[in-house]
C-alpha cells in the first residue's frame, strides 16, 4: 500500500504504467500457482488484501490522478478532432498521438546487445573519443593543431543505431547478464520465469516500430498504451528484472553442491562467451552508417565519415572484448570457490566488485563531474539577455514568442508570458494551432493570442527583438461570427481571417450547451474591455459598451474548472477561434471575472483526506494486532 502509494505520487505515470505490465505476469503467476494448489481462499484473500491496498494507494493521490485524467483528453494525449495534416493530406490516425510519435524512439532489434556491451552501436551521441581515435588522426591530417583536435573528438556522434537521440546506451552490465545466465540455469525456484518474462516482455516493446506487430497491437488494444511515446523507456522493466536473477544466480550458486555448480558455471560461461563471439563474427554484416552520416558527409566530406566508421568498429570490437573479459574475471571467482582457494565471503566481495565496477565506468563516461551544477545554476538555469531585458521594461500584460524556440522554448517562459514552452503534454489544440497556422507564418494568429514581442536571430545569430504592434491585446469585441459545423471547418476559417472583428464559432459541437447564446452579425465593436488584474487562477475586466456586443478574450478555453461571471453572476461562455474564450456581454459597465475553481479537486482532496486516514488507520490497527498476536504466542 505504501509503496504503490509512494509509486504514483512520484507522478512519472508511463513508468508506474510499466510495472503495472510487469505486476500483472506476477500476479498471474501466483494465481497459477493458488489454482492449481485449489487454494481459492488464499488466491481470494491475497486479491482483496491486493484491491484494499491499491485502492487506497490510489485514494491517497486522487487530487493529482483526477486532475490529470480530466486534462489528458485535452491534451496532446488526447484524440484530434483534425481529419487533415498541417499540409492538407488526410490524416487517417486520430488516435491520442500517432504511431509515428509514440515510436519515435524504438530500440533497434540487434541493438539490444548494448545490454551486455554498452557501445555496440557506438555509445552516444556525444561519445568522447581519445588522441589514439582514427577521427583524431583525421583532423591532425587536415592541419587542425593537435589541442583543438583533442577538444574536437570529446563529443563525436558515434552512435548508429536506430534512434533519434541517444544520451547514453542502454546497459544492465555483463557481469548481471553472466549471473542472470546462471540463475536460468541452476536455480530450481520457478518465479525466475516470471522474471525472464517480464525482460523479454519488455525488450520485445522497447523495440516498438522494429516489431510492429505487438507494438500496434499494444496501440490498439491494450487500455492506455497509446497515452505515452518513446516505448524504449520500458527497458526500466528488463533493468528490474536482471538484477534479481543476477541476485538469484548467486544466491543458487552457493547453495548448490559441486557438481551443479560446475555444470552451471561452464553453461553460462559459454552462453555469455558464445554470444560475443557470435557478435564478432557478425562484425563485417554491418555497415556502421548512422542516420546522420549524409549531413556529415555533406560539410566535412567522406574521409571524415570514414574515420567516423572506423571508431565505431574500434568500440564496436573493444567493448565486446571488455565483456569477454568480465566474464572470464567473474567465472574465475567462481571457479576458484568451487576448487576451495577461495572462502565464499571473499567470492562475494570480489564479483561485488566486478559488477559495480562494470557499471561505474560506463556510467562515469557519461555522467561525470561536470556534468554537477552549483544551486544558483539551477535556481537561474538562463542568463538574462539584453533582449529579455528590453522587452521585460513593458510592464503591460502581453505574450512573447521566440521564433528560434520552435513553440518549446523553456527559455522564453522562464522570462516572459510565452504561448508554448517545453511540454510533452501541451494543450492539443494550440499545438495544433502551432502546426497547422503559427508554423506556416499566419501572423493574424500570433496577433490574437496577443504577443506583442517576436524574438528573432540575425544571421550573425545576435538576438534582437520585434515588437508587435498589431498585436489584438487582452480582450475585444467583434462585429461578427462566422459559423462553421466541425473542428476542420475551424481551423481551415482562420488560413484567412482579421481576428480584430471575425470569431469563427463552431455551431455543431457547441449547441446544445450554448444554445442562449445570440450571435449574430454586425455587433457593435466601438466597445472596451480593459484587463484589472491577471492570475494564473484568476482574471478581471472592466467592460464598457453602448450596446451588446461578443467578446472575445485571448486566454485558452478550458472548461474544466473555468467559470465566468458577470458582475457577480454565473454566466456561460465558449470557445472560439479554435482556442480562445468568447462570451456575450450586455451594454454598459460590467465586472468580468474568470475564476479557476475545478469541481476535480475538491472532490480528489475529499477522497485523498478519507484514503490518508484509512491507510493511517490500517497501519496501526495492522501493528496493534500484530503485537497483540505476538504477545499471546509468548
Amino acid at each position: 500500500m505504501l509503496a504503490t502509494a509512494l509509486e504514483i505520487n512520484a507522478n512519472h505515470f508511463q513508468m508506474t504504467y510499466y510495472l503495472l505490465i510487469f505486476l500483472l505476469i506476477l500476479s498471474a503467476y501466483f494465481a497459477f500457482n493458488f489454482i492449481k494448489e485449489k487454494e481459492y481462499k488464499s488466491l481470494f484473500t491475497a486479491i482483496g488484501v491486493l484491491a484494499v491496498a491499491g485502492i487506497f494507494a490510489i485514494g491517497a493521490n486522487a487530487t493529482n490522478l483526477l486532475a490529470t485524467a480530466e486534462y489528458a483528453n485535452f491534451s496532446t494525449r488526447g484524440k484530434s478532432e483534425l481529419t487533415f495534416n498541417p499540409d492538407g493530406s488526410k490524416n487517417t490516425d486520430t488516435s491520442a498521438m500517432t504511431r509515428d510519435y509514440i515510436t519515435e524512439y524504438s530500440y533497434g532489434v540487434t541493438e539490444s546487445f548494448n545490454l551486455i556491451a554498452p557501445r555496440l552501436f557506438g555509445g552516444s551521441n556525444s561519445e568522447t573519443l581519445g588522441t589514439d581515435s582514427s577521427m583524431y588522426e583525421f583532423m591532425i591530417s587536415q592541419g587542425v593543431p593537435a589541442g583543438q583536435a583533442a577538444d574536437f573528438v570529446t563529443g563525436m556522434p558515434t552512435y548508429w543505431g536506430d534512434q533519434p537521440i541517444v544520451a547514453a546506451p542502454a546497459y544492465i552490465g555483463v557481469v548481471v547478464f553472466f549471473l542472470g545466465i546462471l540463475a536460468l540455469i541452476i536455480d530450481d525456484r520457478k518465479i525466475k520465469y516470471v522474471f525472464l518474462s517480464g525482460a523479454i516482455v519488455a525488450l520485445l516493446l522497447s523495440w516498438g516500430k522494429n516489431f510492429a506487430l505487438l507494438t500496434d497491437f499494444f496501440i490498439d488494444y491494450v487500455p492506455m498504451y497509446n497515452k505515452f511515446r518513446a516505448v524504449s523507456s520500458i527497458q526500466v522493466i528488463l533493468e528490474l528484472c536482471f538484477p534479481v536473477l543476477a541476485v538469484m544466480g548467486l544466491q543458487s550458486f552457493f547453495k548448490a553442491d559441486k557438481s551443479k555448480q560446475w555444470e552451471g558455471l561452464w553453461q553460462s560461461a559459454a552462453i555469455g562467451l558464445g554470444t560475443i563471439v557470435i557478435l564478432f563474427l557478425c562484425k563485417s554484416m554491418f555497415s556502421f552508417s548512422g542516420a546522420s552520416d549524409s549531413y556529415f558527409t555533406e560539410s566535412y566530406g567522406p574521409s571524415f565519415v570514414d574515420a567516423l566508421k572506423n571508431d565505431r568498429k574500434t568500440l564496436y570490437s573493444a567493448d565486446l572484448l571488455r565483456s569477454a573479459f568480465l566474464i572470464v574475471l567473474t567465472a574465475g571467482v567462481l571457479w576458484l570457490l568451487i576448487k576451495n582457494r577461495i572462502a565464499q565471503t571473499t567470492a562475494i566481495i570480489l564479483v561485488g566488485l566486478f559488477m559495480v565496477a562494470d557499471l561505474f565506468f560506463v556510467a562515469k563516461k557519461y555522467v561525470s563531474a561536470k556534468d554537477f551544477v552549483s544551486g544558483r545554476e539551477v535556481e537561474v538555469p538562463f542568463q538574462e539577455t539584453p533582449t529579455d531585458a528590453q522587452i521585460l521594461r513593458d510592464t503591460t500584460h502581453y505574450r512573447v514568442f521566440e521564433v528560434n524556440g520552435n513553440f518549446s522554448s523553456a527559455r522564453a517562459s522562464y522570462f516572459h508570458n510565452s504561448i508554448g514552452g517545453y511540454s510533452a503534454v501541451k494543450p492539443r489544440r494550440m499545438q495544433q494551432l502551432f502546426d497547422y497556422q503559427i508554423a506556416k507564418n499566419n501572423l493574424e494568429i500570433l496577433n490574437m493570442l496577443n504577443v506583442k514581442y517576436i524574438i528573432q536571430t540575425d544571421k550573425e545569430g545576435k538576438e534582437f527583438s520585434i515588437p508587435n504592434i498589431n498585436a489584438n491585446g487582452n480582450a475585444w469585441f467583434v462585429n461578427e461570427v462566422k459559423l462553421v459545423n466541425k473542428a476542420n471547418d475551424e481551423m481551415k476559417a482562420l488560413d484567412r481571417i482579421n481576428t480584430k472583428k471575425v470569431a469563427v464559432f463552431n455551431i455543431n459541437l457547441y449547441r446544445d450547451k450554448f444554445k442562449n447564446a445570440r450571435l449574430k452579425r454586425n455587433m457593435d465593436t466601438t466597445g472596451s474591455i480593459q484587463l484589472r488584474t491577471h492570475k494564473p487562477n484568476y482574471i478581471k475586466y472592466i467592460s464598457d459598451s453602448q450596446n451588446e456586443g461578443l467578446a472575445v478574450f485571448s486566454e485558452i478555453y478550458y472548461p474544466n474548472g473555468w467559470n465566468a461571471y458577470v458582475d457577480g453572476v454565473k454566466t456561460d461562455y465558449f470557445p472560439v477561434n479554435y482556442v480562445l474564450r468568447g462570451m456575450m456581454l450586455p451594454k454598459g459597465v460590467h465586472t468580468v471575472e474568470f475564476k479557476f475553481e475545478p469541481e476535480v479537486i475538491k472532490t480528489g482532496s475529499t477522497i485523498t483526506l478519507i484514503s490518508g486516514a484509512g491507510m493511517l488507520l490500517l497501519l496501526i490497527g495492522g501493528v496493534y494486532f500484530e503485537r497483540k498476536k505476538g504477545s499471546k504466542i509468548v
